[in-house]
């Protein structure tokens, strides 16, 4: 379990493989209280409880741990397991065969291939329900408040709707030629709304002002945008076995991306640009701040 004194001394590579354990240690035990019957909860479980690496509650806990010292962590944790729960019930829907059709997420088959699509889609509707019981629910976690579960309930919502809207723009792109402001309104919701969201969950739990969360917004918004170009360069030039679920899926569906506007080369410098954006606009939490180091490590990844 993660703790105060533990994370104090974490750098990010640390900090996201803590938060890879608590998820699961948190996950499997709301799973064994809540009870799904079978064939759900082994479908729900099969789709939240695999080698995820949880960058939306890393981004929670980063930011948390940014402008606050850890005492409590109860409502981190609450917002972590919230922010995964809604990302989770997105990949399900999304690989789904009326969405992209995809048969390989986070390196083994989808969800709905291995306990068919009715269930599939059921389980991403519980992890969808799980996410405001996870925030709202006062018995799961002592430690619980009321204020920030409300408000942090809202910014889920928020988040949830603002994705699902992206996704279906997202779908109404598939064979045209977008520009990029188009496609740039599509990703700032269908992938920078969570990581908004998760950014933003992080502030709250950690009593931030106003100025804070406009400068945390600015470095949310750019990694969001960064989040998605990145992956746009990844689909072209990482396999399979690299990213764990098809690559080339984008050309499949004849999705505009950025690298088709943009090329390889000019994607990728576009994605760091927005990463150089994000680091300025938290560089006055310190020069090694947990979201600059955030910032870096996703700039180098290959998933």
């Amino acid at each position: 379990m993660i703790t105060a004194e533990k994370l104090t001394a974490l750098d990010i590579v640390g900090l996201q493989q803590s938060v890879q354990q608590q998820i699961l240690d948190d996950f499997g035990k709301l799973f064994d209280s809540i009870r799904l019957p079978t064939p759900l909860d082994l479908a729900t479980r099969y789709a939240i409880l695999g080698s995820g690496k949880r960058v939306r509650p890393l981004l929670v806990l980063a930011t948390y741990l940014s402008l606050n010292h850890p005492t409590d962590l109860a409502m981190v944790r609450r917002a972590m397991i919230a922010i995964e729960s809604i990302h989770g019930y997105s990949l399900v829907h999304d690989d789904l065969p009326c969405m992209d059709d995809d048969d390989l997420r986070r390196g083994k088959p989808t969800c709905h291939i291995v306990h068919g699509e009715a269930t599939a889609l059921l389980a991403g509707d519980v992890l969808q329900s799980i996410a405001f019981e996870a925030l709202l629910n006062p018995d799961w976690l002592a430690g619980f408040d009321a204020g920030q579960a409300g408000t942090l309930a809202g910014i889920v919502a928020s988040g949830a709707r603002r994705m699902v809207a992206g996704q279906q723009l997202d779908l109404m792109g598939e064979n045209q030629s977008l520009s990029q402001e188009q496609l740039q309104a599509i990703h700032q919701d269908k992938t920078g709304a969570l990581i908004e969201a998760a950014v933003l969950m992080g502030a709250v739990c950690a009593n931030a002002d106003k100025q804070t969360r406009l400068q945390l917004g600015k470095y949310a918004h750019a990694i969001g945008l960064a989040f998605q170009v990145q992956d746009d360069v990844l689909d072209v030039i990482a396999d399979t076995q690299t990213l764990g679920k098809p690559s080339g899926s984008d050309e499949k569906l004849q999705k505009s991306t950025y690298v088709k506007l943009l090329g390889i080369d000019g994607a990728s410098r576009y994605a760091n640009e927005l990463f150089c954006q994000a680091r300025q606009a938290v560089a006055e939490l310190g020069a090694d701040n947990l979201l600059i180091q955030l910032s870096n490590w996703l700039q180098q990844r290959h998933f």
